[in-house]
């Protein structure tokens, strides 16, 4: 679970498969040092821009590099025929009925369409990013490890605050922002302490990490992150260490979800 469950780049594919217009694009997402790398393909530039916008509502994100994802150039109406060269004489000309355009004229209403439902996702991410930077700006809230989703107008907070307070405050801080209908924290919990031991990430992998200190064993570190001593065996697992009783301090373990 997030903050420790999963890391940066999976957060941030969350994100965009949580978005109507950029789910459908399977786009493939990494990180490191903050620097997020989406690649893929989609239907037009302007959706390379939401793409953007979606990632920088994710705590750690600190840029989006999306060099690497291609977009179907605007594509153009066919040229139409030269009008054919009259004849010297005509002897009759019969009554003509047009018959009524629909290709080109289906196409635009669809590019049409999608550039609206683009604008309005646009839109609604911007009101996400301006509570994360809300969030940011808040003095007791600055360093909560805290995700900022949008659903319509509404915007979704995952994350961990370490006081009911602080969750009291995150929803008042979310819901002061221009534009905020609504405010889903379900997915904030409290846990006293996680903001520090969420800090340390891998450079590599975006992993939460935890160095180990004079005293610690597995099973106490589990109980940090989960709240469950008996999860010490995932630890073990994802770090591949044999003798669970076997860790030292100053070893560096990466926190699985």
């Amino acid at each position: 679970m997030w903050p420790f469950g999963k890391s940066t780049a999976e957060r941030v594919k969350d994100a965009l498969n949580d978005n109507p217009v950029l789910a459908p694009h399977d786009l493939q997402v990494s990180e490191r040092g903050g620097t997020v790398t989406v690649t893929g393909h989609v239907p037009r530039k302007s959706v390379v821009g939401l793409i953007t916008m979606t990632a920088e509502g994710i705590n750690g994100v600190k840029n989006v590099d999306v060099s690497g994802v291609t977009f179907d150039e605007a594509v153009s109406s066919p040229a139409q025929p030269a009008p054919a060269t009259p004849q010297a004489t005509v002897t009759e000309i019969a009554p003509t009925t047009i018959a009524p355009t629909t290709g080109n004229m289906n196409a635009s209403a669809g590019s049409t369409d999608m550039d609206a439902e683009i604008k309005q996702v646009e839109d609604r991410s911007r009101v996400a990013k301006a509570v994360l930077s809300a969030i940011r700006s808040n003095g007791e809230l600055a360093d909560d490890p805290i995700d900022v989703l949008q659903s319509g107008s509404s915007v979704i907070l995952r994350g961990v605050v370490d006081n009911d307070h602080e969750k009291r405050l995150l929803e008042q801080v979310a819901r002061g922002v221009d534009g905020v209908s609504g405010v889903d924290i379900s997915g904030v919990r409290v846990a006293q302490g996680a903001r520090e031991l969420a800090k340390e990430k891998d450079q590599d992998s975006g992993d939460t990490v935890y160095t180990v200190k004079p005293g610690d064993s597995l099973s106490a570190i589990a109980q940090k992150f989960y709240g469950d001593p008996m999860e010490y065996k995932k630890i073990a697992h994802y770090n591949n260490i044999s003798n669970p009783d076997l860790i030292h301090p100053g070893d560096r373990l990466r926190i699985p979800g």
